[in-house]
């Protein structure tokens, strides 16, 4: 099922009443969900991704734009009639229903044309409990449950009822960190197997970056960019993007660019030739540094952290905006410092994003 947003925005009371101003949750959300895609809703916390997936539900009425399934408008049309699955952060089973009967539950209020027999429901059910591997567990409660499991039950409870859309809202907040990686793996292999049109909302840009087909990264209520999660990554728009995506995160110094030069201080990281004279911000990923005894970079070397196949050097730069600079380097290179402690590097061009100093947005340096 597509979904499409035109042009929505969520305004909410201001909390003062003094103030008349109203509070601009989403402010004109334009983007198109592909039919049979898992699209990631990103961003920080109160950027508006929550709210999104609640329109698209049905728990929330814009107060501007419209919402179609498919070619059918939907903005004002209840959710239970949109045939939608959702899942909570906090998964909210029923407490004193077994697994079974969570699953169950959905099915069992349907009405009319929709009503099944008991065993229509119980094959249901026990197909969705079988899809996410929980169906040996039919008969415990949730109290009798890890996390991963009660996610598990929820996502079933979700899908019991075929629904056209299912939403999940920071479904693996909750769960320790080898069980997230384990669970957000399950919600991509039944995101596939089903074939639903998925939309998934966290602030761990490692989790949408992982399981999404699509990216939506949120800033204050507006789209920042749309697109596949590793082009997001390679061609950010602008720096909140840059910043926003990355483990670890980018590095950002303040820079200039001078005489056709890209400077960071007085080191010149690379040219841009036919570019005007003018302060900018300069972003480099880790995995952007190349150990060099005569690079183009420098930093004072502070620590070295082997992880494994690959080290975090561990940097100082005045320029820099954030007290240290990390570069991401194979192990087995040797990094070799001057009698200074400085150490020096040449960078990756296509590691090295450019952006006016005001706008914050990007600078074209190609060619």
């Amino acid at each position: 099922m597509k979904i499409v947003l035109q042009n929505v925005t969520k305004a909410f009371p201001n909390r003062n009443k003094k103030i008349k101003e109203e509070v601009i949750a989403v402010d004109g959300l334009n983007f198109e969900i592909p039919d049979g895609k898992l699209v990631g809703l990103l961003g920080p916390s109160g950027c508006g991704k929550s709210t999104t997936l609640y329109m698209i539900c049905g728990l929330q009425k814009p107060t501007k734009g419209k919402i179609f399934f498919g070619e059918k408008e939907v903005t004002h049309l209840e959710p239970e009639h949109r045939g939608v699955g959702l899942v909570f952060q906090n998964y909210a089973l029923y407490p004193h229903l077994t697994v079974k009967q969570n699953i169950l539950f959905p099915l069992q209020n349907l009405k009319g044309e929709q009503k099944m027999s008991k065993q229509e429901m119980l094959e249901k059910a026990v197909a969705a409990a079988k899809l996410v591997q929980i169906d040996e567990l039919m008969d415990r409660k949730p109290s009798e449950l890890s996390g991963g499991q009660q996610q598990r039950v929820a996502i079933a409870r979700a899908l019991v009822k075929e629904p056209r859309v299912l939403l999940l809202d920071e479904p693996l907040s909750n769960l320790d960190a080898r069980l997230r990686l384990q669970t957000r793996e399950e919600i991509r292999r039944i995101q596939r197997e089903t074939g639903v049109t998925t939309v998934f909302v966290t602030h761990d840009q490692e989790e949408a970056m992982s399981i999404s087909d699509i990216i939506v990264v949120m800033k204050e209520g507006v789209v920042q960019q749309i697109g596949k999660p590793q082009n997001v990554y390679d061609d950010p728009c602008n720096l909140f993007v840059a910043k926003f995506l990355g483990t670890p995160p980018i590095n950002v110094f303040d820079g200039k660019i001078e005489d056709g030069m890209l400077k960071i201080g007085d080191e010149e990281i690379m040219a841009l030739p036919g570019q005007q004279d003018r302060p900018v911000h300069v972003a480099i990923r880790p995995e952007g540094f190349i150990p060099c005894e005569d690079g183009a970079f420098s930093g004072i070397l502070r620590n070295i952290e082997v992880m494994g196949r690959d080290c975090s050097v561990i940097l100082e730069n005045e320029k820099c905006q954030k007290e240290t600079v990390r570069a991401i380097v194979d192990s087995g290179i040797d990094i070799k410092h001057d009698a200074t402690g400085r150490v020096r590097f040449n960078i990756k061009k296509n590691k090295v994003f450019v952006f006016e100093a005001e706008t914050e947005l990007r600078i074209n340096v190609e060619g």
